[in-house]
């Protein structure tokens, strides 16, 4: 068979993908990348939360995951009920036809396998689990990549997490926590790696005309610690999946102590620039405006990592609660506190040299955070050299990680499948 007779392997690329989360919109960036880079010839489509946005700003056809557009809306009246129910029974055809129609679906990174924030499991869980089912069923190769998990208490959606783990064709993760959760809940990992978030993969913007990596060996801390920007990244945080008794509570101790914090950092006289990572996150920075009315305070509009990379790579410093706002920090060599509300926040930090600088999102004392806070300034110069060391190692890492995905999804006779034809 000649080159002109071969068919161009069809690949899907799947999730909440453009439903205003610039983490998960970062991890499609980062495969995009990969699959123009080393497939370039392949056919791409989404099946995703936010299908005009992915279309506009990633230049590929993209389909809305769920048929009722109310999905993600608490449904009271029996109408709304009935609607939601019905569009479960819809998906799974739409779902199954999309599929089908694919010789591979990459999941691009994402916490899909966890359930650390507030996550119903007829949500996006059941979502997954059609996806991974249907590509057993129909013999497309589903490809979890880079992804978050973590230990699920709560029964329904543990099995709908573990059977979806279990029915893709490759899986890696982005941290050894995640495989470990995945082993623990009944998933042979034996095959299965562990690669730095796909969000390092991303190029890293440069600071005042200067690469990034130039400017680490250049600094020169002062015996005080910098007194430039600091970046405080914000999150509309209610706590866990198994917190929605106390919801509210987590919520009003973290914003209190949050914009207790800049409040301190005005009065030191330091630049703020508060930071979002998804649409639901406005009100919070809203709220810190509203409370500390300082034109030292101003807020950021973001919309993407690259946006957020810019900001942090401008600033001295970075406080951040999201988890991709700490990897952007990370990613440009800024030192970064983290107000972790996971373990993996936790896990990112220890392995980019930072574990020390780990503050609690649910008990945050702004008295403590801005102790750590100068205790990490004083060690800034310190720390962006370590930085420096371990995004490279970080960069290598991921080569092996697209190494690895196309030898597993894209062998030389994928190019000579035969073609399924769509009805």
């Amino acid at each position: 068979m000649t080159s002109a007779d071969r068919t161009p392997v069809r690949v899907g690329v799947f999730g909440l993908l453009g439903s205003g989360n610039l983490g998960n919109d970062g991890s499609l960036e980062a495969v995009l990348g990969y699959l123009r880079a080393e497939h370039p010839a392949a056919v791409v489509d989404a099946l995703c939360g936010g299908p005009e946005i992915v279309s506009a700003r990633y230049s590929i056809p993209a389909t809305r995951l769920h048929w009722y557009r109310g999905e993600y809306r608490t449904a009271s009246r029996a109408g709304a009920i009935a609607a939601k129910g019905l569009g479960k029974l819809v998906d799974a055809v739409r779902t199954a036809d999309w599929v089908r129609r694919h010789d591979v679906v990459i999941v691009p990174g994402m916490g899909v396998l966890e359930a650390t924030l507030p996550l119903r499991p007829w949500g996006f869980p059941y979502s997954l689990f059609l996806l991974c089912a249907t590509g057993r069923l129909f013999g497309t190769r589903v490809a979890l990549v880079g992804v978050g998990a973590a230990a699920i208490a709560r029964r329904p959606t543990r099995a709908l997490v573990r059977w979806s783990a279990r029915l893709a064709t490759y899986r890696s993760y982005r941290d050894a926590l995640s495989r470990d959760a995945m082993r623990a809940m009944g998933v042979d990992t034996a095959r299965d790696e562990v690669y730095p978030d796909l969000a390092f993969a991303l190029p890293a913007p440069r600071e005042r005309g200067t690469p990034c990596s130039e400017l680490v060996g250049e600094v020169e801390e002062e015996p005080s610690g910098p007194q430039g920007p600091v970046c405080v990244g914000v999150m509309d945080f209610h706590g866990g999946n198994d917190d929605r008794t106390r919801a509210e509570e987590i919520h009003r101790r973290y914003l209190d102590g949050t914009t207790r914090f800049v409040r301190a950092l005005v009065e030191d006289g330091r630049p703020v620039r508060l930071l979002t990572g998804d649409e639901v996150d406005r009100p919070v920075v809203a709220a810190i405006l509203d409370a500390v009315d300082s034109p030292l305070v101003t807020a950021a509009d973001v919309s993407s990592l690259a946006d957020l990379m810019k900001e942090m790579a401008a600033a001295d410093t970075v406080v951040a609660t999201r988890y991709h706002n700490l990897i952007c920090a990370l990613k440009v060599g800024t030192p970064t506190l983290a107000l972790s509300y996971a373990a993996k926040s936790d896990a990112l930090m220890g392995r980019m040299g930072l574990g020390a600088y780990c503050h609690p999102a649910r008990a945050v004392d702004a008295g403590r955070l801005f102790e750590q806070f100068r205790a990490l300034e004083r060690r800034s110069a310190e720390l962006r050299r370590i930085l420096s060391e371990r995004n490279a190692t970080a960069a290598r890492r991921l080569e092996d990680q697209f190494t690895a995905l196309t030898a597993a999804l894209f062998p030389a006779a994928d190019h000579t499948h035969a073609l399924r034809e769509a009805p």
